[in-house]
């Protein structure tokens, strides 16, 4: 979310601005393709390349001063936008000797020192502007505890963070160009093709007529395009222009509606194939490739959804909502047969994932095949224009921003991390409070990560918690896979944790109800699906390691179980109101059903038997 004095401009009445965002997103999405065809040239000049076009298109959209209405760019912001690019475009050409040098033997020259300082405020900026100042403010703490507490030389800092591949050129923003802006323009491109409508009449068909169908169908679409999309503001913006009107025609409050919304939106970033921006980074951090990352997270991802569907269910169920007219819903076989081809991009991604082929060139085949699928069907041939190729494009380089920025300013943290030796500190003293409790030490974990939630997107949120937490989690016995995956469930609650949810911001702005109300609502509903990390640090066969496809099947089975009777433990309603102690009861068996050998092995007989 931007800050408050900062507004987008591209749809304003300057058209400098709008000609100059269609062109510097242009630039920088068919930069990336052609990247993805040819080959990435030295990474550290690749990554200062993707961090200049974030910081130009930033600074383009929102301006410093909304009141700024002029024909011609302010000076301000063309001065911006020039540092941007020489502070960038000293990577390109000082590669030999930023390369050649000895870090922290070799002193730095004035253009180092000059363009390191500017760039760090440059990333900082643009990183207010489009996210607010939560996440510069972490970074600038963590930047005076190096200089000040640590006694880290400002040289040795600014080197760092500008000319290593340690600080903002690090690994998350590498993820960020390699893999992130590929599936973000995959799925700006199926957006596009009028997939949208076919996740919203698939749905409609399926739920629409039962007790709280509307919300039901904001599950299942959200389920659908947040596999494609993995960014929950995306998915509220797409599929809650349909289901959020429809929850307040059945008779849901607005800011229930945009709650309902928000919290199923945001599980699709752990929906595979695609999740969200977070995900890449894990797999870049475990160093699996991106296909072992999405099979860790399906179980969970379906248990979420499965979640959040009986939640709304049993809600609808407890107030007496009905759902809407058979005769005004579309027919799920017509609508598979009109527009079932727009699932093809999707299954050719998973295949070619399946099939052994990387995370960047499986996105750019998905990419490619968008066009051609939609020729296959009049119902979106009639979609397909030269200016549908642009605007998609062009959306796809602005719906990278934040995650760009978020990377860029994580890097910052990191490097700060790496410099210092914090993490080391940090994992002593999480092991200190926790007394060696793994129990605690989860508890803190999740805390933390909630806490993060309530200022910055999920990917700088599982990056600080990677850096800060896992490692204390890791000593204590857990799997790194888990404890990854832990946190990135925490990390995404980021979205609907107030009071700076971003995806409950943006359902609140189609449904028209209070935003801090949408994001208290929406943050008690993901609280029925708090249980699952827990569950899957202990119980690690429901992230499908090291089991066959029967123990998969049969696990699945158990946990959707167990999450459907957790869910009607929490909700007070199960096959009809419950009582207290019906509802301890039914808590308790979802734990059992969750981890039925860890209380059968503590069960005692009262008697031994001889044979």
């Amino acid at each position: 979310m931007a800050s408050s004095e900062s507004q987008p401009t591209d749809g304003g009445s300057y058209t400098w601005a709008r000609y100059a965002v269609v062109a510097v997103g242009l630039a920088m999405s068919l930069y990336h393709l052609y990247v993805a065809f040819f080959g990435t040239p030295d990474a550290q000049v690749f990554r200062a390349s993707h961090v200049m076009f974030a910081l130009v298109l930033t600074f383009l959209i929102f301006p410093l001063r909304s009141g700024w209405r002029a024909e011609r760019p302010h000076v301000l912001e063309v001065a911006l936008i020039a540092l941007s690019v020489v502070v960038c475009g000293y990577q390109w050409f000082a590669q030999e000797y930023i390369a050649n040098r000895i870090i922290y033997v070799d002193g730095l020259n004035e253009y180092d020192w000059a363009f390191g300082l500017i760039m760090i405020v440059l990333v900082l900026e643009a990183t207010r502007r489009m996210m607010g100042l939560v996440l510069p403010i972490t970074a600038l703490i963590f930047v005076g505890y190096a200089l000040f507490i640590h006694g880290t030389k400002p040289g040795e800092l600014v080197e760092q963070l500008y000319l290593t591949t340690d600080g903002i050129l690090g690994i998350p923003v590498s993820v960020s160009a390699t893999y992130v802006v590929l599936f973000i323009l995959f799925g700006a491109f199926v957006e596009r093709s009028g997939a949208g409508r076919l996740f919203m009449n698939f749905a409609l068909g399926l739920t629409g007529h039962t007790a709280g169908g509307p919300a039901k169908v904001a599950c299942i679409t959200s389920a659908l395009f947040g596999s494609v999309s993995g960014s929950a503001v995306a998915n509220v913006m797409t599929t809650g222009m349909f289901s959020i009107p429809l929850m307040k025609r059945i008779g849901y409050r607005p800011a229930f509606a945009g709650a309902v919304e928000a919290v199923a939106s945001t599980g699709g970033q752990i929906m595979p194939p695609i999740m969200g921006a977070a995900a890449f980074v894990m797999a870049e951090f475990l160093s699996v490739p991106y296909i072992t990352v999405a099979a860790y997270a399906v179980i969970p991802a379906l248990l979420y959804f499965v979640a959040v569907f009986f939640a709304v269910h049993f809600e609808a169920k407890r107030v007496g909502m009905k759902g809407l007219p058979q005769s005004e819903l579309p027919s799920v076989s017509l609508t598979l047969k009109e527009h079932g081809h727009l699932f093809l991009p999707l299954v050719i991604i998973i295949g070619m994932l399946v099939a052994g082929f990387s995370a960047p060139f499986s996105a750019l085949t998905g990419l490619l095949s968008v066009v051609p699928v939609m020729l296959l069907r009049k119902s979106s041939r009639d979609l397909l224009s030269f200016r549908m190729i642009i605007d998609a494009l062009v959306d796809g380089a602005r719906n990278t921003l934040q995650v760009a920025l978020a990377c860029a300013c994580a890097g910052i943290v990191i490097g700060v991390i790496s410099l210092t030796g914090l993490g080391i500190e940090f994992t002593a003293l999480v092991l200190k409070l926790a007394q060696n409790s793994l129990v605690i030490a989860l508890i803190l974990t999740m805390v933390a990560g909630i806490v993060l939630g309530m200022g910055m997107p999920t990917t700088p949120a599982y990056i600080m918690q990677v850096a800060l937490l896992v490692p204390a989690v890791v000593k204590l016995g857990v799997p790194q896979e888990a404890a990854h995956l832990f946190v990135f469930y925490f990390g995404i609650m980021a979205d609907v944790t107030p009071p700076v949810g971003l995806a409950s911001f943006a359902a609140a702005a189609v449904s028209g109800g209070d935003a801090i109300k949408t994001g208290f609502t929406a943050f008690f509903y993901s609280l029925r699906t708090v249980a699952l990390p827990f569950v899957f640090i202990f119980n690690t066969d429901l992230l499908l390691i090291d089991v066959t496809v029967t123990q998969g099947i049969l696990v699945f089975i158990m946990a959707t179980i167990a999450i459907l009777v957790f869910t009607a433990g929490t909700m007070g309603y199960f096959v009809t109101k419950n009582r207290i102690y019906e509802s301890v009861a039914l808590v308790l068996i979802a734990f059992v059903l969750f981890r039925p050998d860890f209380f059968m092995n503590r069960i005692q007989p009262p008697f031994e038997i001889v044979s």
